[in-house]
């Protein structure tokens, strides 16, 4: 197949809102469904929608993120059918300073997007969790005459604040886009994907890089932009489960979606394989006298207590007389006998030896969080 779209996924984001979870590693190289990371899912995407160039843009404590990526091996990129690049921010002749905002982040790379010569640059997030076939989306922005398309889809009206939210017609042209309104007239989100036209995104991109006035954001700048031009902005209706997992609680409504009978992202679909790195770990193992109703368990687990509703990453182990409910715990975590767990995300190599840690009883949606590597006495 030939490059007819390259893929330039935002990798860089320091994940404020995910905090503590990314304190030492960029958000998309966060853990995710007991034994991916959150980027595998838009590279996995890309290669299912038969994109094979891909560019990742990182910024912020890349050492995991390009150590997991590493060649690009796990994606099946060493058959000769494309690549995947990592692109740092750097210095040249010009100067050089770090990524201002995610169009600086693509226009400082317009030389990697020339080197490859597409006609239609997707532009993607790398922090979402979702199985989506771009090729649908360019096949749309191709019948469409688009000039950008952006994917959008609906989320619940108390989220809609979160989101760049767009008003469409009855042929589904944006006619309004309003970034994380307060109040906002439609549930219709961005899902911060993008095809363009090659030659317009440089044009919108050169331009904005002029404007002293601007933050350099897509979704800020422009996109609105745009909508003050003849520029033909269309939008991609995705029906399928998306969750933007930005943040502690999204993060963990995710991970509790898993355990719905009739989740959407399906991740035994053995026709859109999510590809991951394969570790070498110990098989699970589950004693006679545990309990596990509803989870996801791990490689290397080690488990003697009762599991309910949770997502248990590789590594973990769990005493008698344990018990986890409606929790993410990650890897390595060495849960003692007798520890009640409820509402929880315990951060990987963190050992819990308290009596009970508990929000069984709590009036509010609070999610409690052990750091990596604490240690609760």
């Amino acid at each position: 197949m030939t490059k007819k779209m390259l893929a330039m996924v935002l990798a860089g984001g320091g994940g404020e809102r995910l905090k503590p979870l990314t304190k030492k590693l960029a958000k998309p190289a966060v853990l995710f469904g007991g034994k991916y990371r959150i980027i595998d899912f838009a590279l996995s995407n890309c290669i299912n929608s038969n994109i094979y160039t891909i560019g990742i843009v990182v910024q912020y404590e890349p050492l995991v993120l390009n150590s997991h990526i590493n060649s690009g091996g796990i994606w099946d990129m060493h058959n000769g059918r494309g690549q995947i690049t990592i692109l740092p921010p750097y210095m040249n002749e010009k100067g050089g300073c770090w990524y201002k905002g995610t169009a600086n982040a693509i226009y400082q790379n317009l030389e990697y997007i020339d080197m490859h010569n597409p006609e239609y640059v997707i532009i993607l997030s790398a922090d979402q969790v979702y199985k989506m076939d771009y090729s649908k989306m360019l096949d749309e922005h191709i019948k469409k005459s688009a000039d950008v398309t952006v994917a959008v889809t609906s989320v619940e009206w108390k989220e809609a604040s979160r989101f760049g939210i767009m008003e469409v017609n009855d042929n589904g042209k944006i006619i309004k886009f309003e970034e994380k309104p307060k109040e906002p007239n439609s549930n219709l989100a961005s899902m911060g994907i993008y095809i363009f036209n090659t030659d317009f995104l440089k044009k919108c991109l050169i331009e904005d890089e002029k404007d002293d006035n601007s933050s350099n954001d897509f979704g800020k700048n422009i996109i609105p932009k745009l909508m003050n031009s003849d520029a033909n902005v269309n939008s991609y209706k995705f029906d399928g489960y998306w969750m933007d997992v930005g943040t502690v609680n999204s993060f963990w409504k995710a991970h509790m979606d898993l355990l719905e009978e009739d989740n959407k992202l399906n991740l035994y679909d053995p026709s859109w394989k999510i590809y991951c790195e394969h570790i070498t770990v110990p098989p699970l193992y589950i004693n006679h006298t545990a309990k596990v109703n509803s989870s996801m368990l791990g490689e290397g687990c080690y488990i003697l207590g009762e599991v309910n509703n949770s997502v248990i990453f590789p590594g973990v182990f769990v005493g008698r007389g344990a018990v986890i409910r409606d929790s993410v715990i990650m890897s390595n975590v060495r849960i003692e006998d007798n520890v009640t767990i409820n509402r929880t995300i315990a951060g990987s190599n963190s050992w819990i030896k308290s009596p009970i840690i508990s929000n069984e009883n709590s009036s509010d949606s609070k999610i409690y969080y052990i750091d990596e590597g604490q240690i609760i006495e």
